[in-house]
């Protein structure tokens, strides 16, 4: 039927036949689909015919128009009511599979979840009032003394300038031959440590301490930086404490964290508010290409010039302090490579830790 002739009236009426025949028992579009292709096609006997047309003689063109038009007219009517039965069943088949009983008693308020962050800081929280410790609270909106002067900071510190700082009232200018002036105000706290400040100065000493809070920087949101995270900071104030303390401190809540195999280190560096001051590093034994150390916080033994600050007696008491971000922690234990995905307020983030319906 490959050399079907226009003019051949017995092939045409057995090409349309087939075809017919073919389009009626098709099960299913797809299946309907490769069958036109077949029947109806550029490489169709029928289009082959059609195409033949043009190379008959005058006088039997119109003999042969009439044939093939009549022809193709008949397939398409075919291939047309076909397409319309398979359409029908199978939206049919959809209805049939997809039909729900809206009369099932069902949860129609989805579980939500809670975000590991503050699940975190609970058990942080949780490990440290199992040590006897107290957690301690203040206010993101602080007054600049003790975010900075309580603490140590000098004037001129990097960390006061505006591109590290968020000011909510208190720059301003100060005489025409002088540069901007900072005069003491409000900000948006750059760490916890103003909490200890308040403590000690409410408390006075001895005392243990653990502060959990929000916290604000300029930073741009990328990978590994956010304007706005969280941390966890530590303060213990006694007669006779030593760096000793603070380093079976940090063992032990590390080991508590990370497991049995995790330690600490402490690398010698610089904070205004403590002195010594240390970087701490942590023995990471799930550490992405084998185990090994990471930067966890800093650490050190609180500066006497904090404690006189505070209204506590340097030569009689002495402190240690530490601390470090809940967002780097949570990286860490549970392999989270873009911190995005902690601020992008997705729940199928908050599901894969397991925290549905926790602490309600």
């Amino acid at each position: 039927m490959e050399d079907l002739s226009p003019l051949d009236e017995a092939g045409i009426a057995a090409a349309v036949a087939a075809a017919k025949e073919a389009f009626a028992g098709a099960t299913s579009l797809d299946e309907l689909k490769t069958v036109r292709l077949a029947h109806s096609g550029d490489n169709a006997p029928i289009t082959g015919a059609n195409m033949k047309i043009k190379t008959l003689d005058k006088a039997d063109r119109p003999i042969a128009g009439r044939l093939m038009g009549a022809a193709r007219k008949e397939i398409q009517a075919a291939l047309a009511l076909a397409t319309e039965r398979l359409e029908a069943e199978n939206e049919a088949r959809i209805l049939r599979e997809e039909t729900v009983d809206v009369t099932l008693p069902t949860r129609r308020a989805p579980k939500g979840a809670r975000h590991p962050l503050p699940v975190l800081m609970e058990d942080i929280s949780d490990f440290f009032v199992g040590m006897g410790w107290t957690v301690a609270e203040g206010p993101e909106l602080e007054h600049e003394w003790f975010n900075f002067d309580s603490l140590n900071f000098g004037p001129d510190h990097p960390a006061r300038q505006m591109q590290d700082t968020f000011y909510v009232d208190g720059v301003q200018e100060v005489g025409a031959d002088v540069a901007t002036v900072q005069q003491p105000g409000l900000v948006l706290r750059t760490h916890t440590s103003p909490v200890q400040s308040r403590v000690m100065l409410e408390h006075g000493a001895p005392l243990y301490i653990v502060c959990p809070g929000k916290v604000f920087r300029t930073d741009a949101l990328d990978a590994t930086h956010t304007p706005v995270f969280h941390q966890i900071e530590g303060l213990a104030v006694d007669k006779g404490l030593t760096m000793a303390h603070l380093k079976g401190t940090l063992d032990h809540f590390a080991r508590t964290l990370f497991g049995p195999d995790a330690k600490t280190r402490l690398r010698p560096s610089f904070f205004p508010f403590t002195e010594p001051s240390a970087e701490m590093d942590l023995w990471f034994p799930q550490k992405k290409g084998g185990a090994g150390w990471i930067e966890w916080g800093g650490c050190g033994m609180v500066n006497p010039e904090v404690l006189k600050n505070s209204g506590i007696d340097p030569d009689e008491y002495t402190g240690f302090a530490f601390g470090m971000g809940i967002e780097r922690t949570l990286m860490l234990r549970n392999g989270i490579a873009d911190m995005r995905d902690m601020v992008e307020g997705d729940i199928r983030f908050s599901q894969q830790f397991g925290t549905t319906g926790r602490g309600y």
